[in-house]
C-alpha cells in the first residue's frame, strides 16, 4: 500500500504564495539616468511620472520550474513510502539445547533410505539440519557426546553457525562410550549462562549410559529443580541383536522433567519426532504486527535536485545572452 508517513507537509505548498504577498521586494539601487525635461516629456506622452521600485520578473517557463521544485520537495518531506502486508516478528522463545551421542555406535550403518543404506548419524544429522532451520527464534546450542561431553556451540541464534558445527562433527569424536548423565550435566551448564526462563533440551542416543560420573537419573532431577523440559530421542531398534538402547532410562528422564520420550529405529521416525516436537514446542510470535516498508522519498527530492540544477543553468545562459 502506497502511503505518505507527513501527510501534513502538504499544508506547506501554499507558503511561496504567503511569502510573496506579505513580504516586501528586495530594493536595488541601480544607475539611473538624469533627465531635465523628464517633465516635459511625460506631458507630450501622456504618462504620468510614479515613484515604485522596479521588479525582476520572471517568465512563466521559469516559474513552472520553482513550482515544480518546490512541489516535489514538498513531495520528499512528506516521505512517500510502500507498506508491505503485516508480519508477525518472531521472538526470542526459548533457551533449546540439543544434545546428540556421537559414540561409536552411531556409526552403525543399518538405516535404509530409497534402497541406499545409511549410519545413524548421517541419517540423524539429515534431520537435525532441517529441525535446526525451524528454529528461527530459539537460542540454540550444540552439545556432543560419548565418553565425555563437550559443548560445540553456546547458546547462539545464529542457526547458520549451528548447522554448520553440526555439519562437521562425525562419530567417534567424543570417545566410544555413551555418558547421558554428563550430557545432561553440560547443558546444565549452558543454560546457568542464559536469562530466558523457557528452557527446553532434546537428548538423542542410541545406547545406555556408560555408569561413570553423575547417574542421568540424578540429572534429570537437576534439570527439573532448574526448570528444564527434556525430550529424549531412542535411536535404533532396542529389540535388534546388540542393541542397548536403554529406553526405560530414557523414558523416566523425560517423565521427571514434563518432557516426551520418541523412538526412531528408521529416517522416516526420526523426521516424524521432529515434526511431533515441533508441534509441541512451537514458535511464539510477538503480538506487535510488523509492516516491511520501503521508503520512497528519494525519488522526489531528486527530482527537486535536478530541475534546480536545470533552472540554475537556464539562468546563467539568460544571463550571458543578456552581455551580449
Amino acid at each position: 500500500m502506497f502511503e505518505f508517513a507527513n501527510i501534513w507537509a502538504f499544508w506547506l505548498l501554499p507558503l511561496p504564495i504567503l511569502v510573496y504577498w506579505l513580504l516586501p521586494a528586495v530594493h536595488r539601487k541601480a544607475e539611473a539616468l538624469i533627465v531635465p525635461f523628464i517633465n516635459q516629456a511625460a506631458e507630450a506622452t501622456g504618462d504620468k511620472l510614479r515613484r515604485r521600485a522596479w521588479i525582476s520578473r520572471r517568465n512563466i517557463f521559469q516559474w513552472m520550474m520553482l513550482l515544480l521544485v518546490w512541489i516535489a520537495f514538498i513531495a520528499a518531506f512528506a516521505r512517500p513510502q510502500l507498506v508491505g502486508q503485516p508480519e508477525m516478528k518472531v521472538k526470542t522463545a526459548r533457551s533449546f539445547v540439543i544434545a546428540a551421542d556421537i559414540s561409536f555406535s552411531m556409526a552403525s550403518k543399518d538405516w535404509v533410505v530409497d534402497s541406499n543404506r545409511y549410519t545413524r548419524w548421517e541419517g540423524v544429522k539429515q534431520v537435525l539440519g532441517d529441525f535446526i532451520k525451524t528454529r528461527d527464534g530459539d537460542r540454540l546450542g550444540l552439545i556432543f557426546f560419548g565418553t565425555n561431553a563437550y559443548v560445540q556451540t553456546p547458546l547462539t541464534t545464529e542457526l547458520e553457525v549451528v548447522n554448520w558445527f553440526l555439519d562437521e562433527t562425525d562419530v567417534g569424536m567424543a570417545g566410544q562410550m555413551t555418558s547421558v548423565g554428563k550430557a545432561i550435566g553440560m547443558s546444565m551448564k549452558l543454560f546457568e549462562q542464559d536469562t530466558i526462563d523457557n528452557k527446553v533440551m532434546l537428548l538423542l542416543t542410541d545406547g545406555q549410559d556408560g555408569g561413570k560420573g553423575m547417574t542421568p537419573i540424578d540429572a534429570a532431577y537437576l534439570a527439573k529443580a532448574d526448570s528444564v523440559k527434556i525430550y529424549t530421542l531412542g535411536i535404533g531398534d532396542p529389540d535388534a541383536p546388540g542393541s542397548d538402547l536403554d529406553e526405560a532410562t530414557l523414558k523416566e528422564i523425560s517423565q521427571i522433567t514434563g518432557g516426551k520420550y520418541f523412538r526412531a529405529m528408521d529416517q522416516g521416525q526420526l523426521q516424524q519426532a521432529s515434526e511431533e516436537l515441533e508441534a509441541l514446542e512451537p514458535m511464539e510470535f510477538e503480538e506487535e504486527d510488523y509492516k516491511p516498508i520501503t521508503h520512497l522519498y528519494f525519488y522526489p527530492l531528486l527530482l527537486a535536485i535536478g530541475l534546480a540544477f536545470i533552472l540554475i543553468i537556464i539562468r546563467l545562459i539568460l544571463s550571458q545572452l543578456k552581455k551580449q
